[in-house]
């Protein structure tokens, strides 16, 4: 054998001991994260369940008084379950049209010029913290629902001013906050979009609008979806910037009213919660885990029906 047999003899054993060596490295990597799912997993239902037990599910999930302190200790969290539904699903429906809508502009239409301009705005957006987001919404965005809310009901005798902390506040915080997350990875799902696909449909005689929204979106809807499922975790286990603008009241879930969230109920009270006062947190934090869990399952089952429904 000469020497260029030997260097690739050598080459090819050299790369199958990396190769089996990153096949190690992959498999205890992905032993790591199953496993710090499920440690998580486990945790959660140990710490959780005691309260059930004790308590009850259907006075925890059903009951709408929440008093731990009180002669006679009540704990439902019927409003502060709706009210993370109602505020996750209202700032959902506010974030992701805007999202979508500001990826497609920035991977479609957007002039150069503009798209360098807008782009690293919106990851500046991302690297705020979330107690600056709670401030700004104290300075900023409370006083004008108030004044918002002083018009709607100035006739009105029954209603208990909010001073702006109240449900409509943390609906848009939670909507500006999920957006830098929608729109990167919905950008990149864009423009991760073979070329050929725009170039066959504007060939065909299709306008660029209807090649975007008939053809590109339906091709990136994978990543759009991901994107979707990031932004609600987000927007889901949000407590800091939301307690600071949301009133933190146990209250129905009206736009005008202050409410809490099952996030700032955990923050707002476990420093001082003991023995089934502090269970009960616990298992407000495994509801939470299990509500997100659900969020994901139902829509990743919407993103594999709509492949089923491509095929």
């Amino acid at each position: 054998m000469d020497k260029n047999t030997y260097s690739i003899i050598g080459s090819n054993k050299s790369k199958e001991t990396v190769e089996r060596l990153a096949n190690i490295i992959f498999t205890i990597c992905a032993f790591i994260a199953v496993l710090a799912v499920l440690s998580i997993s486990l945790y959660m239902i140990i710490s959780g369940t005691p309260a059930i037990f004790e308590v009850g599910l259907k006075e925890i999930i059903f009951g709408t008084v929440w008093r731990p302190s009180g002669a006679e200790p009540s704990y439902g969290i019927l409003y502060v379950i709706l009210t993370s539904i109602v505020g996750t699903f209202m700032s959902i429906i506010i974030g992701v049209p805007i999202g979508v809508m500001t990826a497609i502009f920035l991977a479609e239409t957007a002039p150069k010029p503009l798209a360098a301009i807008v782009k690293p705005a919106v990851e500046l957006l991302a690297g705020i913290p979330s107690v600056v987001y709670g401030l700004l919404g104290i300075l900023i965005l409370n006083p004008l629902m108030y004044k918002l809310e002083s018009a709607i009901f100035a006739n009105s005798p029954n209603h208990q001013f909010t001073g702006g902390s109240n449900l409509l506040s943390a609906v848009i915080v939670l909507a500006i906050m999920i957006l830098p997350t929608v729109i990167n990875i919905s950008e990149s799902a864009i423009r991760a979009v073979a070329k050929d696909y725009r170039y066959t449909s504007l060939a065909l005689g299709a306008t660029q609008i209807q090649t975007i929204f008939k053809i590109v979106l339906p091709a990136a809807k994978s990543g759009i979806v991901t994107a979707i499922v990031l932004g609600v975790g987000r927007a889901i286990g949000e407590a800091m910037a939301i307690s600071l603008v949301a009133g933190n009241v146990t209250n129905i879930p009206f736009p005008f009213n202050s409410v809490r969230f099952l996030t700032t109920a955990v923050v707002a009270e476990m420093s001082y919660a003991a023995d089934t006062h502090k269970d009960v947190l616990f298992t407000i934090g495994l509801i939470l885990f299990v509500f997100i869990m659900l969020i994901n399952l139902i829509l990743n089952r919407i993103m594999k029906g709509g492949k089923e429904n491509a095929k």
